[in-house]
């Protein structure tokens, strides 16, 4: 199994990076945490990942930190719940908010993650509460080092339509979102988390 991947950073976008890895390019699907982390292209980026193999699939999973990665499993565990789903949820939802929305019960933070309903949300709650404690902890970061994202606004909306948001909508939603916080602009994953509340 592919437990790490140290190489070159060759082609990014907010759900998929390529990574060069001793002149093998690697297509890697990355929650948003993880997108914002990494450097600029060219730059060299290290990730832990998690391999799911089905009969007519190999695909390669990237995250910033082995906190997000047991996360992502730990989703994977959920009646429903594929790998895509996983990453989506995590791409609306930092793992400690997710921690606490399920300790907490708290439905109304579930169902603002895109693509999560009721069902699926008492679902998340009924199954995890008794795995919250490998939710808990910081995590250990394994990304190379942060660099401030250029056209942090567009990259927004590119993420916005990559979870089912036309762009007109994506714009709309960036732009109340700036116009109600200000402060939003400091990440990419605040600005997108923002945008969806600004568009719910």
């Amino acid at each position: 199994m592919i437990g790490t991947l140290q190489g070159v950073l060759r082609e990014k976008s907010p759900t998929e990076i390529l990574l060069e890895v001793g002149g093998v390019g690697f297509s890697v699907s990355i929650p948003f945490s993880t997108f914002e982390q990494l450097g600029e292209v060219g730059s060299t980026v290290r990730l832990v990942t998690h391999l799911v193999v089905r009969e007519d699939l190999l695909q390669l999973y990237g995250f910033f930190s082995t906190q997000e990665r047991e996360a992502f499993r730990i989703l994977l565990s959920v009646t429903g719940i594929g790998p895509r789903m996983a990453q989506g949820i995590l791409s609306g939802i930092g793992v400690a908010e997710l921690h606490t929305a399920i300790s907490q019960s708290n439905v109304s933070a579930l169902t603002a993650i895109p693509g999560v309903g009721r069902k699926l949300a008492d679902r998340l709650i009924v199954e995890l509460r008794d795995k919250l404690g490998k939710l808990a902890g910081g995590g250990t970061a394994v990304a190379g080092a942060t660099s401030e994202t250029s056209h942090l606004r567009e990259e927004a909306i590119l993420a916005l339509v990559s979870l089912g948001y036309n762009r007109a909508a994506a714009e709309r939603a960036i732009v109340t979102a700036i116009k109600n916080d200000p402060g939003c602009t400091g990440t990419l994953q605040s600005l997108i988390k923002a945008a969806i509340h600004s568009a719910r």
